[in-house]
């Protein structure tokens, strides 16, 4: 694991919770241990003893998610605690009751604080079999700050035998059997977006492959740079401390700090951290890493033919034919792609139906994702304000437009537009649609060749990239689902390790059955060619590899 360095610093503390903060000191915070209570499995909640059933103070609901005000101790439903902050001044922290975290009222999202995570700390070692009964101050207890459920520090006074027990008491559901890697990642205010694309990228077993087997030297990156830390170097720690064994969550506060940075710096078009989307953060990793290899290896080279580990991984080709309609003349131009944007098909739905959740087991139309496959390959006539000049005809003719995958990358990224513009009403909603998805998937019919092949009357054509059946047979092993309004939603990550699946939200993870991920409402789905999934659920134990060994070396269908 990568040493500390100086350059790091914690992520910049939000602005109404350091006002908070800055009026009511850690009072409230000790005022709260005693409801803090530690569930069989590990969790830590906080329950009210005043009443058997926490309910809303506004409208008695009693089911989903409640909120607990830090300043007048009332509980809140999420439709009603931004009303309770905006009637009542200065009550605008609140702690999550079923995770113990703490939640902006106004921002309308967790945000995270190492002084209140101390206070979980301790009392979750109180709980433990001999751990300390005593009411000595949280703050005065510990020298130091402790990440969030990440690590116990010293001054907590845990030996390693409760620290142990610790976490075996997290585990009761046999988590022991897990497969290792499963780790949950804490939410350091609003970036479920990061968490959910670490889960995705670090369970992809080529990167898994190459950060496991040493392939980026931390100790030599800091030679090179002048003991400066990398992108790579941050993924590389979070690689070690996700596969290390420890079952407690971990805080990837470095990684945040440098990809917020990054993000201001060098992505002006994309938002900062507190705003990002899973999709856009996706591919700004994704160029952080072409980017810091593409120094490394001093490359010239497009993305095409990159040797980077993201574009080894990732990187795909598409093609696309452009045919004038008058004279039958197609021009064809390829482009590389390290993933696939897929519209949902809503034309079998009204406006208003687009916008509600479909249970999977309503007899209704759904999207499938062959039939947004289908319609990302499917031939469109190109408006009249889109004409192209032809080659053939010399001048600015009607034409129509086939995209098609040349080459499949070895691991294949999907991403659902949920989001839909109207340009008359000048307003952008998400599309709540359930969408249907295989977990094995045959890209056969998506490729050039097999596009070309039929539209041609099946002849028989030469391509360079023709992929054969084994390479375009993909397994699902990864999904990211958003829930929630546009505005303001929640991403979580469903893993499939050894056929079975578990769903990592934030710092928790639980197993599921594929059911609950069938009915997820997918936002990016994630598969790998079929041989690689089937090594990767061998390699049960997932042991770091020799670094002389290459991880790619062994499989079909890498270039």
């Amino acid at each position: 694991m990568c040493a500390r360095n100086s350059i790091y610093t914690n992520p910049k503390p939000f602005k109404h919770l350091a006002d908070y903060k800055l009026r009511h000191g850690f009072n409230t915070y000790d005022s709260i241990r005693n409801c803090l209570k530690t569930t069989p499995n590990g969790r830590t909640r906080v329950a009210k003893h005043t009443t058997k059933i926490p309910r809303c103070s506004f409208c008695d609901r009693y089911q989903g998610r409640l909120y607990f005000c830090l300043m007048c101790s009332s509980l809140w439903c999420p439709s009603h605690i931004l009303l309770h902050t905006q009637s009542e001044k200065g009550h605008e922290v609140a702690i999550d009751m079923d995770r113990s975290e703490l939640y902006c009222c106004l921002c309308c999202d967790q945000v995270y604080d190492p002084d209140f995570d101390k206070v979980v700390v301790c009392n979750q070692v109180k709980d433990l079999p001999g751990g300390s009964k005593s009411k000595t101050n949280s703050f005065e207890a510990s020298g130091e700050r402790s990440s969030k459920r990440k690590r116990l520090d010293s001054g907590i006074g845990l030996d390693l035998k409760k620290s142990e027990l610790l976490v075996s008491m997290r585990d009761r559901r046999a988590k022991s059997c897990y497969p290792l890697g499963l780790r949950g990642l804490n939410n350091l205010g609003s970036t479920c977006f990061m968490n959910s694309v670490l889960q995705a990228l670090l369970h992809a077993p080529p990167l898994r492959n190459y950060f496991l087997n040493d392939r980026h030297n931390s100790v030599q990156c800091r030679k090179r740079s002048g003991e400066k830390l990398c992108l790579l170097c941050d993924i590389d720690a979070i690689s070690s401390a996700m596969f290390c064994g420890d079952r407690t969550p971990y805080t990837p506060a470095h990684f945040l700090y440098r990809m917020d940075h990054a993000l201001l710096m060098h992505s002006s078009n994309l938002a900062s951290y507190e705003e990002q989307d899973a999709h856009e953060f996706f591919i700004s990793v994704l160029d952080g890493i072409h980017e810091k290899e593409s120094k490394i290896r001093n490359s010239g080279k497009d993305d095409g033919d990159c040797q980077c580990i993201a574009h080894r991984a990732f990187s795909g080709l598409l093609r696309s034919d452009v045919t004038c309609i008058s004279c039958g003349f197609t021009s064809t131009t390829y482009d590389p792609c390290v993933d696939i944007s897929l519209n949902m098909d809503t034309s079998n739905l009204s406006s208003s139906n687009a916008n509600k959740p479909i249970k999977p087991d309503e007899k209704t139309s759904v999207s499938t994702l062959s039939g947004c496959l289908n319609l990302f390959t499917r031939a469109e006539r190109l408006g009249s304000d889109q004409k192209l000049h032809c080659q053939n005809c010399q001048e600015l003719r009607d034409s129509s437009k086939q995209l098609s995958i040349r080459r499949l990358p070895l691991v294949l990224c999907l991403h659902i537009k949920r989001v839909e513009h109207s340009l008359v009403r000048k307003i952008s909603r998400k599309i709540n649609q359930y969408m249907q998805f295989p977990f094995s998937l045959d890209m056969t019919p998506y490729l050039s060749s097999s596009i070309v092949r039929s539209k041609f009357g099946n002849r028989i054509f030469t391509f360079e990239y023709d992929n054969s059946n084994s390479s375009a047979a993909y397994e699902i092993f990864a999904v990211i689902a958003h829930s929630g309004m546009l505005e303001s939603g929640h991403y979580v990550t469903y893993l499939r390790l050894k056929n079975q699946w578990y769903k990592c939200d934030d710092a928790w993870i639980s197993e599921v059955d594929e059911g609950i991920v069938r009915a997820s409402q997918c936002y990016m789905l994630f598969y790998v060619q079929k041989l690689l999934y089937n090594k990767a659920n061998e390699d049960s134990s997932f042991v770091r590899i020799s670094p002389r060994r290459d991880p790619f070396e062994s499989t079909a269908g890498c270039s």
